[in-house]
């Protein structure tokens, strides 16, 4: 398999060649394919095998978003036989799909990186929901990719182009498709949003229907499946690992476990919240204040929209709930950077009075 069949490009060569240049060791590039708990798979040009942290990486990085993910270029170590690559480097990334891990404030857990596109996946069902269909698109922009709405088990809705009008709403310029993976509706133009050497992950809670997805791409079951709970429409969590796929046509994409819970994540930059809700911006630049709270102030456009129905109210509740979990987010990394700061100088300090002390004592 050629790198390039992988999405290798100019940007990962010049990265690669600039690493190479100032390394006494004997690298080879390589993708993350397969990735389960601790363990990786790595795709090289000629084989395919399993790759371990070395252990300065894993010392010197600064936090989990410098160790690597499925979907990143890395520099290998290969083994003189068959045992396992050690992985040196991670390359540059184009972009990064990143959540806070679920029960924390102050962590976050990498999904996928190097992504061309983000499948955002909802069901046509129970699971059905605008308001996680706008955090989704939140994560998505901000991790630099450029997302797509994958509504899916259109075959169980009659109603299910009102729905995909009803999502273009709170997803302006993002394409929008209803599918069915039983039928094969909508399969193509999902395909044809992935082309050769360009990657996508698929996003979205258990139970929606991504394993089923995989397998209708791919032409075959590979992906175990299982049916949802009858009384909610959630599934249970029938993947465990991610894992890249090359698709029949050569666009490539990354499945991986569900996720019920997607908090906001990393710097927003205007390309996460703002061009989720590019309407109320919009609304926003008519107001009379510059710097309007969109709360009692006289002269507020968008409330007054909320007021004529043109902008629905749940729909600025769901933006002003994520701005303030942005800025909350953005407040809790940066004390935990300033705490890891301290200790580091204070570890610094401490090593210099030993320095000291054992000199002394030598002398």
């Amino acid at each position: 398999m050629s790198l390039e069949t992988l999405g290798w490009g100019p940007a990962f060569e010049h990265a690669f060649s600039t690493l190479v240049s100032q390394s006494p060791l004997s690298l080879v590039p390589g993708r993350v394919v397969r990735q389960h708990r601790g363990l990786l798979t790595v795709q090289t040009a000629t084989r395919t095998l399993l790759a371990r942290t070395a252990g300065r990486l894993l010392h010197q990085a600064p936090g989990v978003e410098s160790l690597p993910t499925i979907g990143d270029w890395v520099a290998l170590q290969l083994p003189d036989g068959d045992g396992e690559a050690l992985l040196h480097a991670v390359l540059p990334r184009s972009s990064v799909l990143a959540r806070r891990e679920a029960g924390s404030e102050r962590d976050g857990q990498l999904i996928a990186a190097n992504l061309d596109v983000v499948v955002l996946v909802a069901g046509l069902d129970g699971n059905f929901n605008p308001r996680r269909i706008e955090r989704a698109l939140a994560l998505a922009w901000t991790s630099g990719a450029s997302p797509v709405v994958v509504l899916t088990k259109a075959d169980l809705r009659p109603d299910a182009d009102s729905l995909v009008a009803e999502v273009e709403e709170l997803a302006p310029g993002v394409p929008v498709l209803a599918l069915s993976s039983w039928t094969g509706e909508g399969i193509e133009a999902l395909r044809a949003q992935l082309p050769a050497g360009k990657t996508g992950a698929l996003l979205g809670s258990s139970g929606v229907g991504k394993s089923t997805l995989v397998n209708r791409l791919l032409g075959e079951a590979r992906l175990l499946t299982q049916v949802v709970r009858a009384e909610d429409d959630k599934g249970r969590h029938t993947t465990t690992h991610r894992e890249l796929f090359v698709l029949p046509g050569g666009g490539l994409l990354i499945d991986g476990p569900g996720m019920r819970e997607l908090g906001l994540w990393g710097e927003d930059d205007g390309n996460g919240i703002g061009q989720t809700f590019t309407d109320i911006l919009e609304l926003a630049a008519d107001c009379r204040f510059t710097d309007c709270q969109h709360q009692r102030e006289p002269g507020c456009a968008v409330r007054a929209a909320v007021s004529s129905g043109a902008l629905p109210e749940a729909r600025l509740a769901s933006y002003e709930r994520l701005r303030r979990e942005q800025a909350y987010q953005v407040r809790q990394r940066s004390a935990s950077a300033e705490r890891d700061h301290r200790r580091h100088e204070r570890s610094k300090t401490l090593m210099g009075w030993e320095a000291t002390r054992s000199k002394r004592r030598r002398d």
